[in-house]
């Protein structure tokens, strides 16, 4: 139907005869001639049609977004009238044939950002016309080209494991599937493929991968999806530097396919209380020159109590942030991020303006400067290396509370101040402890996955201390997002079992929910261990966009919802009958 593409006209074509196929992006009558946009997957070209020509009276009839197929004369525009922001901008087509091959009914939606995003779903297949859309999937379809190269180049294999699986406890809630054939059982749809991938390890295949389709039924946020997309990298007979190399070297070789961007060789790391320290996050956003200081040294002596009673309890902190400039900052301003914090347990913000470095405490404007002394600044003006014109906002209290709500403040204010660098910032994170305890469930919870193997070889040393262990977990973390998680796995079953014991996961249910694995292990497992990247946060990070919800073909709304095909739906009592289940009204 077609010679060539809309957006692969160009001045080599000159004075040649191209059909091309697309849809209306604009057209523009000025009476006696018709300006068309002509739109297709790969850019837009200008055609012309003339009033002697025997397409004008088909092409006074045309709209937006009306399929079209049009045959013409290329030439070149007036130097003058080149539109360098185009690649076809330097020539146009001069339409002798324009053949209609469907109309359009008024557009549901305006085609542009301003739509909202409810619209855009349920009108999905219009939205995903814009070039944005288009650019977006296509930058995801590279990137998956880039993967597979990388990885089969590595001697990897793609392996694909079941999506009809057993339930299993991985911090979220599973999608189950009732089983027709064996009534009152149930399939569940995999939260990841961590428990095939390990078999896959025991059973000699060395080296594994799978862009996995994965599921979880999980109260949602604005940038999570129910159904997600990872790459999932196995591999055997490896420690945590081996995986860790492979994975940076795919990710270095990936942005350079995909987007001809050069990655640091090697990356930054820090383990997980140096991050936490300094940046009050266990995914730090290298592109901002902020850190948190500790100042506890420097106020353990002072009258004020907020400062002093945390400055000399041990698992509490006294944290400084310095903001360039600051010192500009209403009071509104400031009260705004007190509000802020406090949604991160934060009790309040404590701040100083430094007016005038020079002057010491005579220079300073704020509520608590009246409770330090000439050591107390001079140890904070040190440490912080505060300026005049700098405001300093401070935390104190429990450790893990105050690095969480100035880790939270140092984002926000960098990026409201425009402080964040250019380029892509990637980093390691090691060194997680292996558990984070949960006061309201009363028991350890893992930092990453029951599978992940703890620093320490004995079983019993890990039971005598869960809270002082580190875990051989690993995150890879770009510009403020965590983008892959692994770790090196549990490969014998004693270890497994503790693990178990330590997380609420008694004999008898361990047995049930994972017996397989725990029988796995029993032979001759070799130690192993992995990384899972969420393809979807890397392919939102390549394209510049915020939500997830940009690069995804036909993503969920924030409440689980497919506004386009009307999903979740009710099915007929008989359907549901044949599944051995019942519709149940829930009590309000």
């Amino acid at each position: 139907m077609r010679t060539h593409l809309c957006g692969e006209v160009n001045e080599q074509l000159a004075d040649q005869t191209v059909r091309l196929c697309g849809w209306i992006d604009r057209r523009r009558d000025l009476g006696g001639l018709i300006f068309i946009g002509l739109r297709d997957h790969v850019g837009i070209v200008q055609v012309v049609v003339e009033p002697e020509s025997p397409a004008f009276k088909a092409a006074e009839a045309l709209r937006n977004e009306f399929c079209v197929r049009i045959s013409g004369r290329v030439r070149m525009r007036p130097e003058s009238q080149w539109n360098e922001s185009m690649a076809t901008g330097k020539i146009e087509v001069v339409a002798d044939e324009v053949e209609l091959l469907n109309a359009s009914a008024p557009m549901p939606l305006l085609m542009t950002d301003e739509d909202g995003e409810e619209i855009r779903l349920k009108y999905r297949y219009l939205d995903l016309r814009r070039p944005r859309m288009q650019h977006n999937l296509r930058v995801r379809a590279r990137m998956y080209q880039a993967i597979r190269r990388s990885l089969d180049n590595a001697r990897f294999t793609e392996l694909e494991t079941p999506i009809l699986t057993k339930a299993t406890p991985e911090g979220a809630r599973d999608y189950l599937v009732p089983s027709r054939v064996h009534a009152g059982q149930y399939f569940a749809l995999p939260q990841s493929p961590q428990l095939f991938k390990q078999l896959l390890m025991m059973s000699g295949m060395d080296r594994y991968y799978q862009i996995a389709r994965c599921f979880r039924d999980e109260d949602l946020r604005a940038d999570r999806q129910p159904e997600f997309t990872q790459l999932d990298i196995e591999m055997a007979f490896v420690e945590e530097a081996h995986v860790q190399a492979l994975a940076e070297t795919m990710i270095r070789e990936v942005f350079k396919d995909t987007l001809g961007s050069d990655l640091p060789d090697p990356f930054p790391r820090l383990t997980w209380r140096e991050a936490m320290d300094r940046y009050g996050s266990d995914k730090p956003d290298l592109r901002l020159p902020l850190e948190l200081v500790d100042v506890d040294e420097h106020v353990a002596h002072i009258e004020f109590k907020v400062f002093a009673g945390p400055a000399n309890e041990d698992g509490a902190r006294v944290a400084a942030l310095r903001i360039p400039g600051g010192a500009e900052l209403s009071r509104k301003q400031i009260d705004d991020y007190a509000a802020y914090a406090g949604r991160y347990g934060a009790r309040g913000l404590a701040w100083i303006k430094v007016n005038d470095a020079s002057a010491g405490l005579d220079g300073l404007q704020s509520p608590v400067a009246k409770f330090l002394d000439k050591k107390a600044w001079q140890g904070i003006a040190g440490a912080t290396g505060a300026q005049s014109g700098d405001i300093l906002l401070f935390g104190a209290g429990e450790w893990l509370t105050v690095s969480t709500f100035m880790g939270q403040l140092l984002v926000k204010s960098g990026h409201d101040r425009g402080l964040a660098a250019e380029g892509w910032h990637p980093l390691w994170i090691t060194e997680f402890p292996m558990f984070e305890y949960d006061e309201e469930a009363g028991r350890h919870m893992a930092m990453h996955h029951p599978f992940t193997a703890p620093a320490i070889s004995d079983a019993g040393a890990l039971l005598a201390d869960p809270s002082g262990s580190l875990s051989k977990g690993y995150d890879m973390v770009l510009n403020g997002a965590e983008i892959g998680g692994g770790s090196i796995r549990i490969h014998n079953p004693e270890m497994q079992q503790a693990v178990f014991k330590l997380l609420g996961i008694g004999e008898e249910e361990a047995q049930q929910k994972f017996g397989f694995l725990l029988e796995a292990l029993k032979y001759g497992c070799p130690p192993h261990g992995g990384i899972a990247f969420g393809l979807d946060r890397i392919a939102a990070l390549m394209s510049g966009e915020e939500s997830i919800r940009d690069v995804i073909a036909f993503p969920k709304t924030t409440t689980a919802q497919c506004l386009l095909t009307g999903a979740p739906s009710p099915i007929p009592d008989d359907q549901v009958a044949e599944l051995h289940i019942r519709n149940v009204s829930k009590e309000r």
